[in-house]
């Protein structure tokens, strides 16, 4: 697959994102925390086992016994719901997502299987292993209003970006033009375990083992661009920040067919394109 090289000076640290905007890279996923001053919330979060980690960063953060507002998710997927549950136990604070992510995170329904023909390397072949869920967190879990408000996410508006899931979504703050990407594209090549080593900046699509509907995921990679962000914070890769970004996306997106979708899954999404147009 082709890519969108990035400059090594739009990398952006983890711990300086943005105003109120800080995040937290988990071997090969990244958790953020927005925060103002009345309070902070935790977006996504993270790989299982890593709970203890998440809650260590938050109270060097923000002190001793530091617990969020609220968790906001992405989306379901093992690698931003692994410690959600642990997390829960410590925090006992309501969890919101898309309504079409409910049945992956009430014990509903697990996600579809990964495809390893996607290639591009040792993620992709390895994703056959990975845990589809669901989770139950049935108590805790609310829909995100169909405003697109987030409760406990001032400022912050949620995007509807299906196509890696049914539900996935990510989140735009207009003010700075931060945009918390999720999985709706990346900057690393999240197929290749050597690309997710190095972390070298790149724009790339979602990854592509995990993404059962290339239509929406394209259209949702073209509202995104549409949105002309400056700063990027994805599940998958570094932080960026430059006044390039939204040149660089409006790329990705234009050229999303060749760049992101597998050649095997091409012609079923230009079908499935056309469909929803007519």
């Amino acid at each position: 697959m082709e890519k969108i090289p990035l400059s090594e000076y739009e990398v952006t640290p983890l711990d300086d994102i943005a105003d109120g905007l800080i995040g937290l890279r988990i071997v090969f996923v990244n958790v953020f925390i927005a925060s103002d001053p009345g309070g902070w919330t935790l977006i996504d979060a993270g790989l299982p086992l890593s709970a203890g980690r998440i809650r260590a960063w938050a109270e060097r953060t923000f002190g001793e016994g530091a617990r969020p507002r609220a968790i906001v998710l992405t989306h379901g997927h093992f690698d931003h719901t692994g410690a959600i549950e642990a997390l829960l136990s410590a925090w006992e604070v309501p969890v919101y997502a898309h309504p079409l992510e409910m049945p992956y995170l009430t014990g509903k329904m697990k996600y579809p299987p990964p495809d390893p023909s996607v290639g591009g390397g040792l993620m992709s072949f390895m994703s056959p292993l990975y845990p589809r869920g669901p989770v139950d967190i049935s108590s805790h879990v609310r829909p995100i209003p169909e405003d697109g408000s987030i409760p406990d996410m001032p400022g912050w508006q949620c995007v509807f970006t299906p196509g890696h899931t049914a539900g996935h979504c990510s989140f735009f703050r207009a003010e700075d033009r931060s945009l918390l990407v999720g999985d709706a594209f990346c900057t690393t090549d999240q197929q290749s375990f050597m690309a997710v080593a190095r972390q070298k900046p790149e724009l790339h699509g979602p990854p592509a083992y995990y993404t059962p509907n290339w239509a929406n995921a394209k259209a949702s990679v073209e509202k995104l661009a549409a949105l002309a962000p400056r700063i990027l914070a994805p599940g998958h890769g570094l932080p960026m920040s430059s006044g390039d970004i939204p040149a660089q996306l409006a790329k990705l997106a234009a050229h999303f067919d060749e760049i992101a979708i597998p050649s095997h899954a091409r012609s079923d999404a230009v079908v499935s394109m056309d469909r929803n147009s007519s």
